[in-house]
């Protein structure tokens, strides 16, 4: 579909409103005062329907997925980093427009402020761009002030976890280990059980070193496959 349009996009996300969805997805998102999403804005379309509709903007120019992202409407900015997402995955993109969307993405972290946001794009905007080139930009996320960037940081190694390259993996978690944040206690625990996939041994040592200092989310989400005694041997570290 040629000369499509962040209005056109729009439109089609309206035609699948629901009262009853934006309910659920406001309680979902955790929008209330002193919450992590308080104060997002959502207009009620199923995650489901709304990467489909993104499936059929592939071909929406950068320009008009930058409008996208500053819509106060989270499905909106979700629309927005699916199409991202969708077109970091096709072999069909190029070079220059993989470094256009890499480069959108960190300029506008200001507009990526959930965890969904993060983790529907990150993966492929940001890690598979940085395959074949240095990572520093992801250690410089990682002591960030701001938790969606810190999130990004670790998640795009997921990228590299494809590859069985653990190393990013476990250098971030170290970065984060005592972060003070549960989504980002839940992503690094997530993150390394994922690595210990590639390298258990790997795993344990990082445990060995950090399990002490772990909250207790993170730890549970990294030995989550271990046995009954493995986990219990790391809980009494605490």
């Amino acid at each position: 579909m040629q000369n499509q349009t962040a209005a056109d996009f729009i439109t089609a996300l309206q035609l699948h409103q629901s009262d009853v969805e934006k309910e659920k997805l406001q309680r979902y998102f955790k929008t209330g005062e002193g919450e992590y999403g308080a104060g997002d804005v959502f207009m009620g379309i199923r995650m489901g329907e709304l990467f489909k509709i993104a499936a059929d903007f592939m071909a929406l120019p950068l320009d008009e997925v930058e409008l996208l992202l500053d819509s106060p409407i989270h499905e909106i900015r979700a629309g927005a980093l699916s199409i991202m997402d969708k077109k970091g995955r096709s072999k069909k993109t190029t070079e220059p427009e993989r470094k256009a969307m890499f480069e959108l993405y960190l300029r506008r972290l200001d507009r990526i402020n959930n965890w969904d946001l993060v983790d529907v794009s990150c993966q492929y905007v940001i890690g598979r761009y940085l395959e074949d080139k240095p990572r520093d930009i992801l250690y410089e996320l990682a002591q960030s002030d701001d938790m969606w960037a810190r999130r990004t940081a670790i998640v795009s190694t997921a990228y590299f976890l494809r590859n069985k390259q653990p190393d990013d993996t476990f250098a971030i978690a170290a970065i984060l280990v005592n972060d003070r944040e549960d989504l980002i206690h839940k992503a690094v625990g997530g993150w390394i059980r994922q690595a210990g996939k590639t390298d258990k041994t790997r795993l344990k040592r990082f445990l060995d070193v950090h399990a002490a200092a772990m909250p207790g989310t993170m730890l549970r989400y990294a030995t989550e496959h271990f046995d009954i005694a493995e986990k219990e041997y790391y809980r009494q570290l605490k």
